[in-house]
């Protein structure tokens, strides 16, 4: 296991109730992803260190994509298969935690029909089997699901008004499956009484993320590795919060293992511009790169229709003691030297 993940895996351990998980099952989808493989490295942790016996079953649509380590692990079943297909599993799970969906900005513009169902299909699939184990169940949501706020909203919470999604805008497939996959998550808990969990992510980043597909920080992560000047096509001024993986992490264990309500954000307390990100990045490329801006109007590729609007995590910090650990700095920091160990 790369070092910084590994440091990353003891710090969320080190951080949550996790003697309660022995000898349990976790059901994780989108386990080739960065929140569904992030999470297999932590259960592979308490296994390999603390002998927690945790059955962990991986539900991947390519088993060649999951890391060595994880495919030949003891602990760990594969089940290769898209997850709009019923689940057939044989034994107990004790959780279930439905991270597949797509996280690119051009598979959300390519491809929004199955962008849409992986999240709403996906999600009717994992709560049944949740049913019928009688498992917790955790659905990895998303920032997008809020839209584009009111001119005098700036803040979302959980319990606060939503802003505005067009759902004529093949884009907003991502949100619009995500909105329903949570109202099937909240329907479930109150017709049959099943423990769910929502966690909405904003912007998230770290050892796992590819810098290929398109969204900001993978494109200005690209630039910094490959010793490429950070060529802006605007002036970046929105603001958008930007959470370390392991920080999202530990939230997402937190919600699940401790947690008394269902839905709760996670987001880091740094608010910053696209071009405070980018100059960011420019400051840890030890010189090798520098900020241009190139104005373009021409439209962004795939890019959310929604520009403004900061999560609030106030709820997570008062509820389950979560803190961000990192810095954005500090964050991204840790994933370049990640990117760097690994020659992506």
């Amino acid at each position: 296991m790369n070092k910084i993940i590994y440091e990353d895996t003891l710090q969320i351990i080190n951080d949550n109730e996790v003697d309660k998980l022995y000898g349990k099952t976790f059901f994780i989808t989108g386990a080739t992803g960065m929140i569904g493989s992030y999470i297999s490295y932590v259960l592979k942790t308490l296994n390999d260190l603390y002998k927690m016996n945790i059955n962990i079953i991986l539900n991947v649509r390519n088993k060649n994509k999951l890391n060595n380590e994880i495919l030949n692990d003891e602990h760990v079943r594969i089940i290769e298969q898209d997850v709009t297909n019923k689940f057939i599993i044989e034994g107990s799970v004790d959780y279930i935690i439905h991270a597949a969906s797509p996280a690119s900005p051009k598979i959300m513009k390519d491809y929004p029909f199955e962008t849409n169902a992986a999240n709403t299909i996906g999600a009717y699939n994992t709560l049944l089997l949740a049913k019928e184990k009688k498992a917790t169940y955790l659905f990895i949501s998303s920032r997008e699901i809020y839209g584009e706020p009111s001119e005098n909203v700036s803040i979302f919470t959980e319990e606060g008004l939503l802003g505005q999604v067009n759902p004529l805008i093949p884009r907003n497939g991502y949100a619009e499956g995500k909105k329903a996959a949570e109202n099937m998550c909240i329907s479930m808990h109150d017709e049959y009484g099943l423990n769910t969990k929502i966690v909405r992510l904003a912007h998230t980043y770290g050892p796992g993320m590819s810098i290929t597909d398109g969204r900001v920080q993978a494109d200005f992560l690209n630039n910094v590795i490959h010793h490429e000047d950070i060529i802006m096509k605007s002036e970046g001024l929105q603001s958008r919060t930007y959470t370390y993986i392991s920080d999202a992490i530990n939230g997402i264990f937190k919600v699940l293992l401790s947690s008394k309500d269902i839905v709760y954000n996670i987001s880091d307390d740094q608010e910053i511009t696209i071009k405070e990100l980018a100059e960011i990045l420019v400051s840890l490329s030890n010189n090798e790169s520098k900020l241009v801006i190139k104005l373009d109007n021409s439209l962004a590729k795939g890019s959310s229709s929604f520009k403004r609007g900061i999560l609030s995590n106030e709820k997570i910090k008062k509820e389950l003691n979560w803190k961000p650990k990192y810095t954005v700095k500090d964050g991204f920091k840790r994933t370049i030297e990640y990117l760097k160990e690994e020659n992506l």
